[in-house]
């Protein structure tokens, strides 16, 4: 099934306690989530280890059902939709996805949803007092819409949403619905687990602040029973795996039905936008496809952890070039200058310790920045502020930073993170095949597998990259000790011939 994303920029939402969120772009597959019937208030900790085994909301669908797609399909066609070469059929790749139904072209453009058809924070509330309490008070646009989803999805046959509301996952894959106690076991080697318990806590507090300024002072426009964590974690997971932002547009962000029903590829470049020609949303393909071929679409550059913190899945090893794995470094605090490097780094926007993304092609150069002011002497007091600068990307000064005097430390430094972080994955890939998963529910049993195996190839997809990077870090080390070997041979040759 297909799942359009928001764009990789880091939005805030602006409000006493609203969070960053990390949206993306595009589209991608979604899985199993959890949440709660919207008919009984589940007791629900506010903690990123809320209960795994709660009750689904009372709307939406199964992942694969092609009836509710069927009916949103007609629905859209009669509400303005035009004619389309694609139709919703079971695929290999998402459970659901868009199917080609004539020849399509490279170069063609597909699609053209119609704005009225598009949810934008803009959209019109079926209940407007709700809509109108939420702009008086300045809610953003993420916990807007994330109400407003709530709100119309609770209105069932009332809501004009009805069919596109029913056509959504009632479990969205998402690392939201992953207990405490899953993520700690699950994701132990990968930085994405700090990542999922951000975003977990994130939603919560943000769900937490509305209730506290605006639900609870509206009880009858937001009764608890409706607007609970449980549904905001549906919502928020719908957001998160569907909201598109639209370049052509001026960057707003929207839900367009339909779209978010194709699946991603990591080999497809094209995306959504706004058509001004057609006045509609459209892609362009980027290859032809044939009669019963599934039309994919691109989520962006993003790397397998951040396909599965959003979407729930994990493309195959290698397949993804964008791939990358989050390597932490940290200042040792055995170091005679490591308050005074610690206020510098804190100054740029950095702390004692950061994590940097590492390509199968490379790291950052902040990267070697970071590492040049963690092993730097005392002595190069002097050159500190300037490492700290190219560490961090929030300045224009140089970042392409060689100190060779302190070179060889520096990547020594970087192989021993590197190694260290992969002495954590190969623990944990070692132990997987004997992880405890003697459950009494084979519905629990099932989901325990999944969780596992996605967090198999996660972790396997991030110690291949560090693998490539420990490799090249040896090679280097070894040929600056073999070029220093050398050096020191020829010098001792000169001092023998005069000695």
């Amino acid at each position: 099934m297909a799942m359009a994303m928001a764009e990789a920029s880091r939005i805030t939402l602006h409000s006493t306690l609203l969070p960053f969120f990390t949206p993306k772009t595009h589209v991608g597959h979604r899985h199993l989530s959890l949440s709660s019937s919207r008919k009984h208030q589940v007791q629900c900790s506010v903690s990123a280890g809320a209960a795994a085994q709660t009750n689904p909301v009372a709307w939406g669908c199964e992942i694969d059902s092609l009836e509710n797609s069927s009916a949103l399909q007609r629905w859209l066609s009669e509400s303005g939709l035009p004619p389309q070469k694609m139709g919703i059929e079971r695929v290999e790749v998402g459970e659901r996805g868009l199917v080609a139904l004539k020849n399509i072209r490279k170069g063609e453009k597909l699609l053209f949803v119609p704005p009225s058809l598009v949810i934008t924070p803009d959209s019109e509330w079926s209940c407007p007092e709700a809509g109108e309490v939420l702009k008086r008070n300045s809610v953003p646009d993420w916990p807007l819409l994330a109400t407003y989803l709530i709100s119309e999805a609770s209105l069932m046959e009332s809501s004009r949403w009805s069919n596109y509301i029913s056509a959504l996952p009632r479990q969205p894959y998402s690392l939201l619905y992953w207990t405490q106690a899953e993520l700690d076991r699950y994701l132990e080697a990968s930085q994405i687990r700090e990542r999922a318990i951000e975003r977990i806590n994130n939603v919560i507090g943000t769900y937490n602040d509305l209730r506290l300024r605006i639900f609870s002072k509206y009880p009858d426009l937001f009764p608890d029973e409706v607007f609970n964590i449980e549904s905001f974690k549906w919502s928020f997971g719908i957001l998160f795996s569907r909201l598109v932002r639209l370049p052509s547009m001026g960057g707003n962000v929207a839900l367009v039905p339909w779209a978010d029903m194709l699946n991603h590829s990591c080999d497809v470049e094209t995306f959504l936008d706004y058509d001004k020609t057609s006045k509609g949303i459209v892609f362009t393909t980027d290859r032809p496809y044939q009669p019963g071929e599934q039309v994919f679409i691109s989520y962006g550059k993003k790397s397998n952890g951040e396909l599965l913190l959003s979407y729930g899945f994990v493309p195959k090893e290698g397949a993804n070039p964008s791939d990358s794995v989050e390597l932490s470094l940290s200042l040792k605090k055995s170091d005679a200058s490591y308050k005074e490097k610690l206020e510098l780094l804190k100054n740029y926007g950095l702390s004692a310790s950061q994590c940097f993304p590492i390509q199968i092609t490379g790291w950052p150069l902040e990267l070697m920045a970071y590492a040049y002011l963690a092993v730097s002497p005392s002595s190069m007091r002097g050159d500190f502020e300037e490492m700290a600068a190219a560490a961090s990307n929030n300045t224009t000064s140089k970042k392409d930073l060689r100190y060779p005097e302190i070179e060889e430390q520096a990547l020594q430094f970087i192989l021993d993170s590197c190694e260290s972080s992969i002495s954590k994955y190969n623990k944990f890939l070692q132990a997987s095949g004997s992880l405890d998963l003697d459950v009494t529910s084979p519905k629990q049993l099932n989901r325990r597998l999944f969780l596992k195996q996605l967090a198999v190839d996660l972790c396997t997809s991030e110690r291949r990259i560090l693998f490539r990077a420990q490799y090249i870090l040896r090679r280097k080390l070894r040929d600056m000790r073999a070029g220093e070997l050398r050096a020191l041979k020829i010098f001792n040759g000169f001092r023998n011939l005069f000695q």
